[in-house]
């Protein structure tokens, strides 16, 4: 049974993750912990996101922004060490609620407003702090997706492009992570079985979420990655609630 809900979870994780391009780390940790420790969940998550990432890449490889990629993966190397300061800091509560409020504030603003703010070509200062700040919240919870997303949704990218260009961008950031659990000794026989038990159904997944994917419009489908970071914000917001209880 628990091997059931392991499998469903990563289903539905990776789908999300090929659909929209992010969001999955909201499903497949947490939940995976209910189920299996967490120092394999988290390793087999990150295996996950390469192999998404790999075949996303293969496939829309054309689609890929690489110079907004590119910025964006260097800006982050140097805001990892940032997040995993706040990680460890005696104030982590505070810091989780105030990016929380921002990623809502942002997100509702850009749904509710008669106009939105969007660039019409790439603004370097705009990606390197978009990518440092994916970098802070990598480090600190894992998340790097919401201000790429945010990045992506004011370039107006389609979303085939948005898609791909994230995958260019998680590629070689869950690959350095992977790299890290290695050297760590997390990468145990047992998040390679749970990895091999669960490729019939990622890949699956991978396929059909390229098909939603690819069915959606641009402005159907900015709506639905401002609905996805409002419900990041909200989640981060209760568990900085819950942690303080």
């Amino acid at each position: 049974m628990a091997l059931t809900w392991v499998l469903l979870i990563i289903f539905t994780a990776t789908l999300i993750r090929s659909t929209f391009g992010f969001g999955e780390a909201l499903v497949a940790v947490p939940l995976l912990a209910l189920f299996i420790p967490i120092t394999v969940a988290t390793p087999l998550a990150t295996l996950l996101s390469v192999t998404i990432g790999g075949i996303v890449v293969l496939q829309d490889w054309r689609r890929i922004h690489l110079r907004s990629a590119s910025w964006l993966i260097a800006a982050t190397i140097f805001g990892i060490p940032i997040g995993l300061l706040l990680l460890t800091s005696s104030h982590p509560t505070s810091v989780k609620v105030v990016l929380a409020l921002t990623i809502i504030g942002f997100s509702l603003y850009s749904l509710l407003a008669s106009r939105r703010v969007i660039l019409q070509q790439d603004d370097i200062r705009l990606l390197l702090v978009c990518g440092f700040a994916a970098g802070i919240l990598g480090g600190a919870y894992g998340m790097n997706g919401p201000p790429l997303a945010i990045y992506g949704t004011m370039r107006q990218w389609t979303a085939q492009h948005f898609r791909a260009t994230l995958q260019a961008y998680f590629l070689p950031a869950s690959l350095i992570a992977l790299a890290g659990y290695w050297w760590a000794g997390l990468w145990v026989p047992a998040v390679t079985h749970y990895y091999l038990v669960s490729l019939p159904v990622a890949v699956p997944a991978i396929f059909l979420g390229r098909f939603l994917n690819h069915r959606m419009e641009r402005e159907g489908f900015v709506k639905y990655v401002y609905f996805g970071l409002v419900a990041v914000g909200l989640i981060l917001l209760l568990e900085a609630v819950h942690g303080k209880l």
